[in-house]
């Protein structure tokens, strides 16, 4: 990476994607400041007494209000847009709130960040964005076709996305709810054991992200190749790896929840760039001329397939427990259990 000294904006910063990003830069010379954007006080206090870091700065805000991002965005060289609603059962109960902050919230932040010529805002994206069937991914659909109409009208500031699939261990994932069933001695809830999602550490999603700051032009999506397993598998490998022998109760498949995971569409895919360990798909740059979306379409997309979970590389509960076996959670956890 070439940059140095510069100003760097994290939005959401206080969560699990801020934090991976704080432990790679915080100590190098590419960021003299690293300014955390929230509005959670009390995460960015416990940020700054465990960091005491003169090169962190904090500020409340909301990516709701553009004032308060504005503000913000003032002398910043590069944005990590972050912040968002991801809980897929409070934004199916909510899904205005989950539109004001995914979406509303993102046409914020880049019209904030182009106002202060900011040079590239990366904006965060799910797979569940891709033939989106909940709230939270319709929402972060609509927040993707924001950043790419975007990044047509605003030609100082680079606008471009990244997509990636559950990070294991994150906020709200299952791998801490199985290890907490195994502790309490409970039952172990599978919705379904044949499910599939695909496996990604906290540390690739960074990589992802650094990839496009390296490497994205204005509208482009980066989506990293990431193997994938079932669920079934997943609980297996956790009891193994604690020795348990807890139950597993089949619950079914809960509202808002996929057979598997989609990263990239087939249409898409058609226009995808493989970068090695990354897609990189450009944005469509036709212009306003309707014509050219609707009365021509393209006979190859029908014989293309979508990258999704199921026709991803799929490990065995071998190599599940490997890549479990490197979490901070599991590591943890099984520390308490040996004392």
């Amino acid at each position: 990476m070439l940059i140095n000294n510069e100003v760097l904006l994290i939005t959401g910063g206080t969560g699990s994607f801020g934090n991976a990003v704080l432990n790679r830069f915080l100590e190098t010379e590419h960021f003299s400041e690293i300014r955390i954007f929230s509005r959670d006080e009390k995460k960015q206090d416990d940020m700054r007494n465990v960091l005491k870091n003169e090169k962190l700065k904090f500020y409340i805000g909301d990516v709701r209000d553009y004032g308060s991002v504005e503000r913000a965005m003032r002398g910043v060289n590069y944005v990590f847009h972050a912040a968002a609603l991801k809980q897929v059962p409070s934004c199916e109960f909510f899904p205005l709130e989950a539109t004001k902050t995914n979406v509303l919230g993102t046409q914020n932040v880049i019209d904030a960040a182009a106002a202060n010529d900011v040079k590239k805002v990366i904006c965060l994206s799910t797979d569940k964005a891709a033939y989106p069937i909940n709230a939270m991914g319709i929402s972060k659909a609509l927040m993707e076709k924001v950043a790419i109409a975007a990044s047509r009208n605003y030609k100082n500031t680079t606008v471009c996305l990244t997509r990636y699939g559950n990070v294991m261990a994150s906020r709200g994932s299952v791998i801490p709810l199985f290890v907490n069933q195994i502790k309490s001695g409970k039952e172990l809830t599978i919705t379904d054991p044949n499910m599939t999602r695909f496996l990604m550490s906290l540390d690739e999603a960074v990589e992802l992200v650094l990839f496009a700051f390296e490497n994205g032009n204005s509208g482009d999506l980066f989506v990293n190749k990431a193997p994938a397993g079932t669920i079934g598998d997943l609980a297996q490998a956790i009891k193994e790896i604690f020795k348990a022998d807890n139950d597993v109760k089949i619950i079914g498949t809960r509202h808002g929840e996929k057979l598997y995971e989609t990263l990239c569409t087939r249409e898409e895919m058609i226009k995808a760039e493989d970068m090695g360990d990354f897609y990189r798909i450009p944005a469509d740059n036709r212009d306003l001329n309707y014509s050219n979306y609707f009365s021509e379409g393209k006979k190859d997309i029908s014989s293309i397939e979508d990258y999704h979970s199921h026709n991803t590389k799929q490990e065995n509960i071998q190599d599940v427990k490997k890549m479990l076996l490197k979490l901070p959670v599991i590591k943890e956890a099984l520390k308490l259990i040996n004392k």
